[in-house]
C-alpha cells in the first residue's frame, strides 16, 4: 500500500517487501518482516476487544430504542441485518481512541526512520496529539468496513442460514459468517486504507493532507492505487480476522449463557 511505482518482477517485489535486507540471506530476511510487533499486539488486542465486546452493546442499544426504526424503514428481516451492521459501524468510529498505536506501528513497518532512536515515552511527548494525525481518514475507512464486517456476517446468517436468533448460530455457521463478513470489510475498506496508511507512514515533520495524498494517487498511480496490497491483505489479514471474529461471535454467547 506505500509502495508508490508498479512491481513488474520478482527482484522489484522483493526489493518492495525486504527494502534494505532484500540481499540478506534469507533467514535474516523473514525476520525483517515482523517490524513494531510489540505495537501490532498491543493494537490489535486491544482492538479486537474493544470491537467485538463493544458492538453487542450498541445493538442491543439500537433494538431497545430504535428497533420499530430498523423495522418500518427496512423491513423485519433486513432490519435486523442493518441494525448489526450500523452498530458495527458506529464502535468502527470509536477506534480512533486507539490511533497512536495503530500510527506508531505503521510507521515501525513502513519508515522505522521516523522514529529516530527515541522510545515510546519520547515519541508521546514530543508528537502530543500528532499521533491522531489522519483521524478523519480512519474513522472514514472504520464505519463503512466494520458496517461490512458485521452486517455481512449478519446477512449471511439471516438469508444464508435463515437464522432469526443469530446466537443460535452454530460452530459451521458463525465461520461462514465470519467468511463473509471479512471478506467484505476487506474489499469495502481496501481504498481508503491506503490513503490512511500513506498518511501515516510519513515523517512526523511532514503534514501531507489525505485529499493532496488521493489527488496524487489520481494522477501518477491510477484508479488502481486503491486497491494495492488488497490480494496480499486477504490472504493474510482475512484469515486472522476470520478466525477472531468466529471465536467472537461463538464464546460471546456461549459466555452469557453461563455467566
Amino acid at each position: 500500500m506505500s509502495n508508490q511505482g508498479r512491481v513488474t518482477s520478482s527482484s522489484q517485489l522483493n526489493s518492495v517487501i525486504f527494502k534494505d535486507a532484500a540481499s540478506e540471506p534469507a533467514f535474516r530476511r523473514f525476520f525483517t518482516l515482523f517490524p513494531g510487533l510489540g505495537y501490532a499486539a498491543a493494537y490489535k488486542v486491544l482492538q479486537r476487544v474493544y470491537k467485538y465486546g463493544g458492538q453487542p452493546f450498541v445493538r442491543d442499544y439500537l433494538a431497545k430504542n430504535h428497533g420499530s426504526t430498523f423495522d418500518s424503514t427496512f423491513g423485519k428481516s433486513t432490519g435486523k441485518t442493518m441494525m448489526h451492521a450500523t452498530a458495527g459501524s458506529l464502535i468502527g468510529i470509536g477506534e480512533i481512541v486507539l490511533l497512536p498505536l495503530d500510527v506508531l506501528k505503521i510507521k515501525r513497518q513502513t519508515n522505522p526512520e521516523a522514529f529516530r532512536g527515541r522510545g515510546i515515552l519520547r515519541i508521546i511527548g514530543d508528537e502530543g496529539f500528532g499521533l491522531y494525525r489522519g483521524w478523519g481518514w480512519t474513522a472514514a475507512r472504520n464505519a463503512p468496513g466494520s458496517f461490512a464486517l458485521f452486517g455481512g456476517s449478519a446477512a449471511a446468517k439471516q438469508y444464508l442460514f435463515q437464522l432469526q436468533d443469530y446466537n443460535k448460530a452454530s460452530w459451521f455457521q458463525n465461520f461462514v459468517a465470519s467468511i463473509a463478513g471479512s471478506s467484505a470489510s476487506l474489499v469495502v475498506s481496501a481504498p481508503l486504507d491506503v490513503v490512511k496508511t500513506r498518511i501515516q507512514n510519513r515523517n512526523f515533520e511532514i503534514k501531507e493532507s489525505g485529499t493532496k495524498i488521493v489527488a496524487n494517487m489520481m494522477r501518477h498511480e491510477g484508479p488502481s492505487a486503491f486497491f494495492k496490497g488488497l490480494v496480499p491483505k486477504l490472504l493474510m489479514t482475512g484469515p486472522k480476522l476470520t478466525f477472531s471474529f468466529w471465536l467472537a461471535q461463538t464464546l460471546i454467547p456461549a459466555f452469557n449463557k453461563v455467566f
